[in-house]
């Protein structure tokens, strides 16, 4: 199972911040000009049909024409109307009385279809996209002064037929238009902070004070003289995998693949695969870290002491065997019931668990191999975010955080937390990749320090965990000056974990020691020497 962990967090690497209900067509090439220089802001489109309220649609401004209402109690309840003729290419038959508009996309540009409806006395236009998603509404290139003084509104095709129907069916359909502002920072970013700050502080505790109990048993052995110390190969079973300078390469490499892979295979079925795999991995994590709480508890220690043999399985303690329905059950409910509305916290405990348990399982030796495979991920994220839109037209890596073209609101291997008070909904998210990844250096940078006797001062974890967390505080802010549009995280923490980590060492005049050795070497070498006959 821990080769399997492992394929599982090169898999959770494959992930950024991303953020849900963003727009998903960006158009940076339209420069702003006079009477054509709106920023884009999504906007509220409640309904009422025949005086009922109903559904509440979201639609996106355009680059010209009157800016909305931010808040609700400032907008009009106006009553919509269907354009005719439906694309409002030609100027309609009778004028409006301050109504809004209804139009089809096409045969006209978007400026003209507003002028017509302004000249008509309407009092705004939405207008019906020919696709799902929504499309930011530009002037056309020879338009150089633009004045449109009603509000235009991109709907997606799915809302406007809805209310289409609804007029055609003799319905009367009246409006409300206004775009809110989002906070500044939510609530949502500083829970998700400390959740990934917690993670690996409570994993870079773990992994040292296991480190440190191998060295102790390891110590009392050698002082025993015991010749059963190491295996055949001589060395001693830790069940932790050392992950190598060619491997860190290797794993950023197949994680591309990953990634294009969960890019072009994106589906309903394909995230119903992901959210298995997920399962079995949470279950492992979630069972892993039960066993090792509960067996620091004098009631549960003999449980965990004694194994019972299983077919396939081999020795397994009396406590796992415990604590494994549990774990089961709780996996299964969340994948059942993951679409309601607070499932993300099952989501996020089985994600906290798994990433725990791979930073306990999986090292850096080194601080060489703990250098090349951040370099690595570094320029990775920054490929699949920004440079793969040459190539695929798309993010590759936020468009598979989001989980496109699946039916689900984004794939399950990243912590996530609903936005609180943000009027939009959605979630701030991070993907496992930016926990895990830089979390290897700092559980590295605590096990060092423990192994040789350095306190928080003088050591090198007290200084990784406060760079780790400034890195992901500047992730947020460029976050939020990017208008919520995904962001590389490991483009800012990574120079704030590994430039800390080397300044640090070339200043203390231990890089060579930290670059080469790391780790202090275990008694093992000098065990294998006594033993060895005159």
């Amino acid at each position: 199972m821990d080769i399997y962990l492992l394929l599982l967090a090169l898999l959770a690497s494959t992930l950024c911040f991303a953020s849900a209900g963003d727009i998903v067509h960006q158009d940076d090439k339209s420069p702003k000009r006079p009477g054509c220089d709106n920023n884009f802001v999504l906007v509220k489109v409640p309904t009422w049909v025949d005086g009922i309220e109903d559904i509440e649609y979201v639609g996106v401004g355009a680059r010209f024409g009157r800016t909305l209402e931010s808040k609700e109690k400032d907008a009009n309840k106006t009553k919509l109307v269907l354009a005719d003729p439906p694309d409002l290419c030609q100027p309609p038959k009778f004028k409006f009385n301050r109504d809004v508009i209804l139009v089809h996309r096409g045969n006209c540009s978007f400026t003209t279809k507003a002028k017509i409806a302004e000249l008509a006395n309407a009092s705004a236009i939405l207008i019906i996209n020919t696709h799902t998603e929504l499309l930011k509404m530009v002037c056309e290139p020879n338009e150089t002064d633009v004045h449109i003084h009603i509000p235009a509104v991109m709907l997606p095709q799915d809302a406007g037929g809805s209310l289409k129907n609804y007029m055609q069916n003799s319905s009367e359909v009246s409006v409300q238009l206004y775009s809110p502002e989002r906070p500044l920072v939510d609530v949502a970013e500083v829970f998700l902070w400390l959740m990934a700050v917690g993670t690996i502080l409570g994993a870079s505790y773990w992994s040292a004070w296991s480190a440190r109990e191998i060295e102790i048993e390891q110590d009392k052995l050698l002082k025993d003289g015991l010749d059963d110390l190491t295996h055949a190969d001589g060395v001693p079973s830790t069940g932790v995998v050392n992950i190598n300078t060619t491997s860190a390469i290797l794993f950023v490499v197949i994680a591309s693949c990953f990634l294009v892979m969960l890019y072009k295979l994106m589906s309903a079925w394909f995230m119903d695969v992901l959210v298995v795999l997920f399962c079995i991995g949470g279950i492992e994590g979630l069972q892993t870290c039960l066993v090792a709480l509960l067996s620091c508890f004098r009631w549960f220690q003999h449980a965990g002491e004694s194994f019972i043999k299983l077919p396939f399985v081999g020795a397994v303690s009396h406590l796992t065997m415990a604590v494994s329905p549990f774990c089961i059950v709780f996996a299964v409910i969340w994948a059942i019931h993951r679409r309601v509305s607070f499932a993300w916290i099952g989501q996020d405990i089985l994600g906290i668990a798994l990433i725990i348990t791979v930073l306990q399982i999986v090292h850096v030796p080194n601080l060489k191999v703990g250098t090349v495979l951040l370099s690595c991920a570094f320029l990775y994220d920054i490929f699949w975010v920004f440079v793969s839109k040459l190539w695929f037209k798309d993010s590759v890596m936020i468009v598979v955080a989001r989980g496109d073209k699946s039916g689900e609101d984004g794939i399950p291997m990243l912590l996530k937390i609903p936005r609180m008070f943000d009027p939009w909904g959605g979630y701030s998210i991070i993907g496992f990749g930016d926990i895990i990844l830089p979390g290897l250096l700092v559980t590295f940078a605590l096990r060092y320090d423990w192994l040789t006797k350095k306190n928080l001062r003088t050591g090198y974890f007290l200084w990784a965990m406060t760079a780790y967390g400034l890195g992901l505080l500047i992730t947020y802010v460029a976050l939020n000056l990017m208008d919520g549009h995904g962001q590389p995280a490991l483009l800012y923490i990574v120079p704030f974990t590994l430039g800390t980590f080397l300044t640090l060492g070339k200043k203390r005049g231990e890089l060579k020691a930290l670059w080469t050795r790391g780790e202090p070497e275990s008694p093992c070498p000098h065990v294998q020497l006594q033993q060895q006959p005159s």
